[in-house]
């Protein structure tokens, strides 16, 4: 069964049941951008909901420590890559299915209109060559009776007694000239009758068949071609559900990981002091004279009662308190424990300078090097000043490096530091492998070359087909330039030396 034979007198249906398909189209197209529009809404929402409860500044990073404050520090990372697949959804929507069937459905209003067109024009034909027809009939029933009329004529006055001959001869001629044209008449009709017959069934039988078949095939290649639309309108979201999914296990896993016993060390590690607590008062005998109390405490200071620490109450800080002088260099105004602490992390800093100095110094040594093999490239004493101000710099953070050691010795009751091997200072200093060298392999051109801030490993494929991304592969080694500002991509280059950016939940960091 088919449109052109089944319903070739229903041409007012057909326009109407193609034009509502075209409009379901557009009902679709409509529909999808909305579901796009709450998409990046929401997206946006749990970005900025993920920014206002992030961690910031150093109390915060300190706070981070603990396995409970890390995790939903953890768990608004997850949220954040989770709001980028939202975002990724809306945009393939948007692409795949809004703007693919907005620029189909244009051509399908081009193709209906065309055949409708065809066919008001061959109905028109049609019509003209009826009306054609009518006016060939008319025309030859007028001039048949006129004949008929003169023919009549003709004989009434061959009849009459009194009409000369030269009156019967005109009306037979007369009759004659009528009946001869209303032969030609009947021989046009007869003639435009038949091709009338012939048009007419090629219209009904071959002409209109074909453009209402052709009205058929393009509403049913529109059915399918929206019938895709629906199914990708699931699949798109399929595509990123095993994303979303590792989004949601790494929430789970953030909150699997949370030790309230290692939290509990921590929090002891950070804050004790490590004084003794205070010893007994002795009793004041007044019978023998006033006498002083004393305490065996460490804590307390000579000529000074014991501080009872548990339950000392926060004071504003008096005009006496803040003019004193300010903490002590080697931290000796905190306790043992604390003091230790601060040590260390001072000179875990100042290695890291070390570190960063001595590479600043060798590369400008091959610089001079380079200098002075090809003069062309540059003079050699132009790097005098900086070389002079690098050597320097080394020489002060070696002395501050040395003084810290010192202290902490002092401070861990003369035991060597933590981090002290042997003795020179230059070769202590362990590079830590979240700090890369800022100064990479000069090449001969010299040119700047970014410094990476860690690993990752590709989780899955991406294709960069957007301007300023990179295209990179499942279980690719990528290093990392740039981290995620937020907005769910980060900059990375490749072990090709290509470089862009790539969605930051398609990546796993390397520890």
């Amino acid at each position: 069964m088919d449109w052109g034979t089944d319903l070739w007198d229903q041409y007012d249906v057909m326009d109407k049941h193609t034009q509502s398909g075209l409009d379901l189209v557009e009902r679709y197209i409509k529909f999808v951008k909305e579901r796009t529009e709450i998409e990046q809404s929401y997206a946006k929402q749990l970005r900025s909901l993920t920014k206002k409860y992030a961690k910031r500044g150093s109390k915060d990073e300190q706070d981070c420590k603990f396995s409970n404050h890390g995790s939903l520090q953890e768990i608004l990372n997850e949220l954040n890559d989770y709001a980028g697949q939202r975002e990724l959804i809306a945009e393939n929507m948007m692409t795949s299915i809004c703007v693919e069937l907005t620029k189909y459905l244009q051509d399908l209003k081009h193709e209906r209109k065309s055949h409708l067109s065809d066919a008001k024009k061959a109905q028109q034909n049609l019509e003209s060559s009826f009306k054609h027809l009518e006016s060939t009939k008319k025309r030859y029933a007028k001039e048949w009776a006129e004949a008929e009329k003169a023919t009549q004529q003709a004989e009434k006055t061959e009849s009459d007694l009194n009409a000369t001959r030269l009156d019967v001869e005109k009306a037979k001629n007369h009759s004659h000239a009528r009946t001869h044209t209303a032969e030609e008449c009947r021989n046009d009709y007869a003639a435009q009758l038949q091709k009338y017959n012939k048009e007419q069934n090629y219209f009904y039988y071959s002409e209109i068949p074909q453009i209402y078949n052709k009205l058929q095939d393009m509403d049913e290649r529109r059915i399918r071609r929206l019938a895709e639309g629906y199914c990708q309108f699931s699949e798109i979201e399929k595509k990123v559900l095993p994303i979303i999914s590792k989004c949601l296990e790494g929430i789970s896993t953030a909150g699997g990981r949370i030790d309230e016993k290692k939290d509990s060390i921590l929090f002891i590690e950070q804050h004790k002091s490590g004084f003794e607590r205070p010893g007994d008062l002795e009793f004041e005998d007044y019978t023998q004279g006033i006498k002083p109390a004393t305490s065996d405490s460490s804590l307390n200071p000579p000529k000074v009662r014991a501080k009872l620490w548990p339950f000392s109450k926060k004071h504003k800080m008096s005009h006496a308190e803040k003019r004193m002088p300010p903490p002590a260099e080697d931290f000796s105004h905190l306790p043992p424990e604390q003091r230790k602490k601060r040590l260390q992390a001072k000179i875990d800093d100042i290695s890291k300078e070390l570190q960063k100095a001595q590479d600043q110094s060798e590369a400008l040594e091959k610089m001079k090097g380079v200098y002075e093999q090809n003069p062309q490239m540059g003079d050699p004493s132009s790097l005098e000043p900086q070389i002079t101000e690098t050597a320097q710099n080394l020489g002060r953070l070696r002395g501050e490096f040395t003084k810290y050691e010192t202290w902490l010795s002092e401070a861990v009751g003369g035991e060597e530091s933590s981090n002290t091997n042997n003795n020179d200072t230059q070769d202590d200093v362990e590079t830590a492998n979240q700090y890369q060298n800022i100064y990479t392999d000069f090449d001969d051109e010299f040119e700047d070359v970014g410094t990476p801030i860690g690993q990752c490993t590709a989780l899955y494929t991406f294709e960069g087909n957007s301007e300023g991304t990179i295209s990179i592969t499942d279980g690719e080694l990528l290093s990392i330039m740039d981290g995620d500002k937020g907005d769910g991509w980060m900059r990375v280059l490749k072990a090709t030396g290509e470089e862009g950016f790539i969605p930051s939940s398609y990546v796993k960091l390397e520890m």
